[in-house]
């Protein structure tokens, strides 16, 4: 009997896909230990609104629309992370290593460390933006640390039980444009393509280039990639033109609008520096 379900189909990927995320690999083999050269990669996510630093509770910005808003939260879901060599060949961190909660309001969660990074030089890194349909739907043994969903995921609200699903995104604040009561909005941008029904799929990939900038990994040297996290592009992107005032909360129940944000906030990454 056919079965369309995203469920069915993520069982029928998960071989390849453990194929793929054996980890990180080089061949660059000690001929005398037989064991491989390797170091750490630090990345650092550096949340902005457009120019400015981004300060919770505190600094009123604007966006594209005109609107006065306050972050007053802004958290998201890195994982599936990536690497690439300049000669091609492609590092993926194991999937038990690969997710980390993002958090404006724990400074501690905005730099993340990758251990067991082949030794060499790198020209791109690339990651998802959310939690993979496979994780999703993973024994609850599989989803420990920040995506246990008794644990920090429901402490800081990135899990909806009702869906069995991660929130990918959480942008709230207050705004003159917000719910006329409180003047609050609320965008919390999840749905992994579905369990045993078809949803749209709000996980993104990012890819970034180095470009002229040096990336060596060493055994004694720790290089850390700084990334801009622009929240003034969940607001304004290729998806949509968000507009407080229209939309003063997106979740779950409103698929399409919450796709046309993850279209915008897939662009909301730039590389910074490298040091």
């Amino acid at each position: 009997m056919k079965n369309n379900s995203p469920f069915f189909a993520a069982i029928i990927l998960f071989p390849l896909y453990v194929i793929m995320l054996t980890g990180c690999s080089d061949s660059s083999k000690d001929p005398v230990t037989g064991t491989y050269d390797s170091g750490r990669l630090k990345i650092n996510f550096d949340n902005v609104v457009d120019n400015q630093q981004l300060i919770l509770n505190e600094i009123t910005y604007k966006n594209k629309s005109n609107e006065d808003f306050v972050v007053t939260k802004f958290n998201y879901f890195i994982s599936n992370i990536r690497l690439t060599k300049n000669d091609g060949t492609v590092c993926t961190i194991p999937q038990d290593s690969s997710y980390f909660l993002i958090q404006e309001d724990e400074k501690a969660t905005q730099v993340i460390t990758l251990n067991g990074i082949p030794t060499g030089e790198y020209k791109a890194v690339e990651f998802m933006v959310g939690v993979d349909s496979l994780r999703n739907t993973a024994p609850l043994e599989k989803r420990k640390g920040v995506l246990d969903p008794g644990g920090s995921s429901t402490d800081d609200g990135m899990y909806w039980a009702w869906n069995s699903g991660y929130i990918f995104l959480k942008l709230e604040g207050i705004s003159s444009q917000g719910n006329p009561v409180n003047g609050k909005f609320y965008y919390h941008i999840g749905l992994f393509g579905g369990y045993n029904e078809r949803t749209v799929n709000n996980t993104r990939t990012v890819k970034l280039d180095f470009t002229n900038e040096k990336t060596s990994v060493g055994k004694d040297s720790i290089p850390e990639i700084s990334i801009l996290v622009d929240v003034q592009k969940v607001f304004d992107g290729p998806g949509t033109s968000l507009k407080i005032e229209e939309y003063n909360s997106i979740m779950g129940g409103q698929p399409i609008k919450a796709e046309e944000v993850a279209n915008n906030y897939a662009h909301m990454f730039t590389l910074d520096s490298i040091n």
